[in-house]
């Protein structure tokens, strides 16, 4: 069964399958959005002008790390297997910092989204921020929304060409330098746009630049409010994360309806009827860049952007009525009012508190971690066959493979002890003393020989301590001495 319905203000109409249990597809309609000003616009406008600019001139901000090192202050350097991020550096082995700043995102994403619903998704979201771009782009070329319609209904000439091969040439350049700045996060960004520039650069370079270029290109020009709607999983989590006292962008029923004409709202209160301040006028459906009516209350397509806000309030003060008839409320509130009861926020409850002191924790024990950590580090590996090999006069040996680890840029002279076995007597193969010379941010790996005298018997529990002389920093590993 196929049916039509038509759609307020598109060109398009939209095609809806249907089988017996209801919509299997729905085809996409292309949505003009309306051009608005207001606070909630200005705010998307600072935090796109803010979150591109760290985005693309990050990477050629320098650090002075002394010689030898990457002078990049942020620098993901897979060949030397290190993340430099200004004067913090971590090592292959410290990829849990990583993960603990995955979880704190996450944890600091839940608490947005309980405080202010989706407010990540309709600011800071990237996908939110190249769209606003790029629609950005598409008004500037081919006008706001009347023109855009007019020209999509329009015949193919060469002027309707002209601006589709600007503006997609435009999008194109812009999706090209997004995929060439996430590239530089990753190599020297002079070195590599020279090599781009004179076509020198990597083929691994190239071909990620590419990619990244065409998903650009695609997700934030073309595919828009379908990858919110379908391919991000956040709007079918979200839902479990918020409660009737989360702040939303809502429609105020208690104030709207019922909805009329100006001129029958005013002949309705004449009458003693009851009016609505809603005049029906469908300015938040056509700002709307997901296409939707937030008088239908809350929808998964909807990021919660706030420009119907804007687009309300404007016509509210043109019509000489009070703003916020579209604005951040709560469901909980939205009760009290018809109910005549005062609103109340409550921003301070359970979930939140527990979000917030579940994101002040793990932050503190990381920043606590990070700022105590050490820079030198051991590790012991114990011989499998033989495990233990007994000597003509009785004595056991037990050889070790120990890497010890310089995370400083300069290089170091380490001592190596091992503890825990009284009588026992330590050689490292190759050196005349238990002294290591240790390059500047690497690693040294050396075999260890550890004899203990006749008559040793069972497994016993080794300390080995790794220490700077200089500093007087230290370093532990545990292992045992295996003996008949």
């Amino acid at each position: 069964m196929e049916g039509r319905t038509k759609t307020f203000g598109a060109a398009a109409t939209r095609r809806v399958v249907s089988a017996p249990n209801g919509a299997l597809y729905e085809a996409r309609r292309k949505i003009q959005p309306q051009a608005v000003r207001g606070r909630f616009r200005t705010a998307k406008w600072i935090i796109l002008a803010v979150t591109l600019s760290i985005y693309y001139l990050v990477p050629f901000l320098r650090w002075d790390r002394g010689p030898g090192a990457p002078s990049q202050a942020v620098l993901i350097d897979l060949d030397r297997g290190r993340l430099y991020f200004f004067f913090i550096e971590l090592w292959p082995q410290e990829v849990t910092y990583i993960m603990g700043l995955l979880i704190l995102a996450a944890l600091i994403l839940f608490l947005m989204n309980a405080v202010a619903g989706r407010v990540w998704c309709g600011y800071l979201c990237p996908q939110t921020v190249w769209t606003d771009l790029f629609l950005a782009i598409e008004r500037l070329v081919e006008g706001d929304r009347r023109e855009r319609l007019k020209l999509d209904a329009a015949p193919w000439s060469i002027e309707k060409a002209a601006l589709r091969t600007m503006k997609h040439s435009i999008w194109l350049l812009i999706a090209w330098w997004t995929g060439g700045a996430w590239v530089l996060y990753f190599a020297d960004a002079p070195t590599l746009v020279h090599q781009l520039a004179t076509f020198q650069a990597p083929p691994a370079a190239v071909f990620a630049i590419l990619t990244l270029t065409a998903t650009t290109y695609m997700l934030a020009g073309h595919m828009r409010e379908q990858v919110c709607t379908y391919m991000c999983p956040w709007p079918r989590i979200q839902g479990s994360l918020t409660d009737e006292h989360s702040l939303n962008i809502l429609y105020r029923v208690d104030r709207g309806e019922p909805r009329a004409s100006v001129k029958k709202a005013t002949l309705l209160r004449a009458a003693g009827q009851p009016a609505g301040d809603c005049v029906d006028c469908f300015a938040c459906v056509t700002a709307c860049p997901a296409g939707i009516d937030i008088r239908d209350g809350l929808q998964m397509p909807c990021i919660q952007c706030g420009l119907c806000a804007d687009a309300c309030d404007a016509v509210m003060v043109k019509l000489g009525r009070p703003t916020g008839l579209i604005a951040y409320d709560t469901e909980a509130n939205c009760r009290r009012r018809a109910e005549g009861q005062p609103p109340r926020q409550r921003i301070l409850r359970p979930r939140t508190i527990a979000y917030g002191l579940l994101v002040a924790g793990i932050g503190g024990f990381m920043l606590t971690t990070l700022a105590t950590r050490s820079f030198t580090g051991v590790n012991v590996l114990h011989d499998r066959n033989p495990l233990f090999v007994t000597l003509s006069d009785g004595g056991i040996r037990n050889g070790y493979t120990v890497r010890v680890i310089n995370k400083r840029p300069f290089a170091r002279d380490l001592t190596l002890a091992v503890e825990g076995l009284p009588g026992a007597r330590t050689e490292i193969v190759g050196a005349s003393e238990a002294r290591l010379a240790v390059p500047a941010d690497a690693t040294r790996e050396v075999r260890v020989l550890v004899f203990a005298p006749p008559g040793t018997a069972g497994s016993i529990p080794l300390t080995f301590r790794l220490a700077d002389p200089a500093s007087g920093e230290t370093a532990l590993a545990q292992d045992h001495f295996k003996a008949p």
